[in-house]
């Protein structure tokens, strides 16, 4: 792990690269879907002002349900549409330009966002998110995409798992700027909702100073001194780029005459159906693993726990900060234990705080410091989750499959995601209507099952290139068959012999 560490600040340009991507990349989806909570007043009053102003009559409850749930629901959209979208505009136009064009997007929803309110115009702000969710379908594709290709073979654990830090981080801000302290003010709601086009802005300025991705220049643009060029400027003079070129001319001339492959071919391929099942469950588990149900209840719980009602805000930001310090922390550990490890011990041990947490909110009614332990559960579950599927599942893509598959790898993964969120978006509160605090029973066998196939599937990834790493996969499920046929051949020759000795 220090060794990691030491060769990581050894590279400063990389550091810059982790920054400067992270800010304008992940960091959007993450604020994205935080940062509605505490201005849903302001915008459903002038969701009610902009009807009143325009058509003379308020709106009825169930109506301004129905255009607040598009507003939120509409972010997902624009997400799957930049998913859909990313992987051909990273393969034609370059990651770097890709993600530069990007930026422009979010800069227009900001300035949406700032003159929803002037011009008492609520579809501004329906359309702004929408551009906010091409925006974060782009560069949730994009960024991890560049910035794994940007990674040396021994940090690419460390460097991969600042992807979902910045997914937290974004996360944690949109909590922390909502609060009326800060930008949640019926004042300041604009500028909170117009922050994206702030980060966007800073990765627009300073992006350019950071060079192509070195593998998408060898290995789909043919540039083998432009590749050269790039790595010594990210890794530094100290580090020789020419031992890990030479893995990535093997991969090259091992996929020689392949072209980018399609999503059809990705789906019909069978060397690779494992590893494509592997991005179905881990992304659709990320969604299924209760986290969401978790951070609803962690209101009731800290309320129970005797938490006053104006203080929750700062509990929740506890939360927020609990899931940002754990990414961070897995940076360290990564390298050292392993991705495959953290994914099954952070699968199963959520599945065992989602059964004990489940006890403890049943008994609470009748145990007077039941809710304390239910308070504790919810942040081991929230340490689990980051430092497990949040921190792994992300980079999950880059990492197991070839150059050629890995764009329309990431479209298949990140339109799960998006998917996956759009669904418990519009389905959770109906299920939590009906089930209560029992629906935790849905997310424990998902994280089991996960946990499971986990064990059973997925090789470790940690230090090895993707040819070793495909290698890896087909020796795991190959080994099987090869068992069953070598039986079958020894009881045929025993079979054979027995034959033979009686005839004799």
């Amino acid at each position: 792990m220090t060794h990691a560490l030491t060769q990581l600040l050894r590279s400063p340009v990389l550091v810059a690269a982790i920054w400067i991507l992270g800010i304008g990349g992940t960091f959007q989806y993450g604020f994205n879907i935080s940062v509605l909570n505490s201005p849903s007043v302001f915008i459903k009053a002038l969701v009610n002002s902009t009807c009143q102003q325009r058509y003379g009559r308020s709106l009825k409850p169930s109506e301004l349900s129905l255009i607040w749930s598009f507003i939120v629901s509409i972010y997902c959209i624009g997400g799957l549409f930049g998913t859909l979208k990313a992987g051909r505009l990273a393969a034609v136009y370059g990651r770097k330009r890709t993600l530069l064009l990007n930026n422009v997007v979010a800069i227009c929803g900001a300035v949406l966002m700032l003159l929803s309110k002037t011009a008492l115009s609520f579809e501004m702000i329906m359309v702004g998110r929408f551009l906010y969710g091409i925006n974060a379908g782009v560069s949730l594709t994009v960024h991890t995409l560049y910035l794994l290709e940007c990674a040396p073979k021994r940090l690419r654990g460390m460097v991969g798992v600042s992807v979902a830090s910045f997914v937290s981080l974004g996360k944690f801000f949109g909590q922390l700027l909502g609060i009326s302290e800060l930008l949640g003010t019926e004042e300041h709601w604009t500028w909170l909702l117009a922050v994206s086009g702030v980060a966007g802005l800073i990765q627009l300025l300073t992006l350019p100073f950071l060079p192509e991705s070195p593998r998408y220049l060898l290995l789909e643009r043919a540039d083998k001194d432009g590749c050269e060029t790039a790595l010594r400027r990210l890794w530094g003079a100290r580090k020789d780029p020419r031992p890990e070129m030479e893995e990535m001319l093997a991969e090259h001339s091992a996929l020689k005459g392949v072209n980018i492959h399609k999503l059809k071919d990705l789906f019909l391929d069978h060397d690779v159906r494992w590893q494509l099942l592997t991005i179905v469950v881990t992304f659709v588990a990320l969604q299924l693993c209760g986290i969401n149900a978790v951070y609803l209840y962690s209101f009731d719980v800290f309320q129970a726990a005797g938490v006053p009602i104006e203080e929750l805000r700062y509990a929740a930001l506890g939360t927020g900060l609990c899931e940002v310090s754990t990414s961070i922390a897995c940076v360290m550990i990564i390298e050292s234990t392993g991705k495959r490890v953290l994914l099954l011990r952070g699968y199963l041990c959520m599945a065992a705080s989602l059964a004990l947490l489940t006890l403890t909110l049943y008994l609470q009614e009748f145990v007077t410091w039941m809710p304390y332990c239910s308070m504790v559960l919810i942040f081991v579950f929230i340490f689990f989750f980051s430092s497990g599927p949040a921190a792994v599942t992300a980079p999950l893509p880059g990492e197991i499959f070839t150059q050629s598959y890995k764009p329309p790898a990431f479209i298949v993964a990140c339109t799960i995601n998006w998917v996956g969120l759009f669904l418990v978006g519009m389905l959770f509160p109906l299920i939590v209507e009906h089930l209560d605090y029992f629906l935790f029973l849905i997310f424990i066998v998902v994280c089991f099952f996960s946990g499971v196939f986990v064990w059973c599937n997925v090789p470790e990834t940690k230090n090895k290139t993707v040819l070793e790493i495909t290698e890896d996969f087909k020796r795991m499920h190959q080994k099987p068959r090869h068992l069953l046929m070598s039986r079958m051949n020894s009881i045929h020759i025993n079979d054979f012999q027995t034959t033979v000795s009686t005839k004799l």
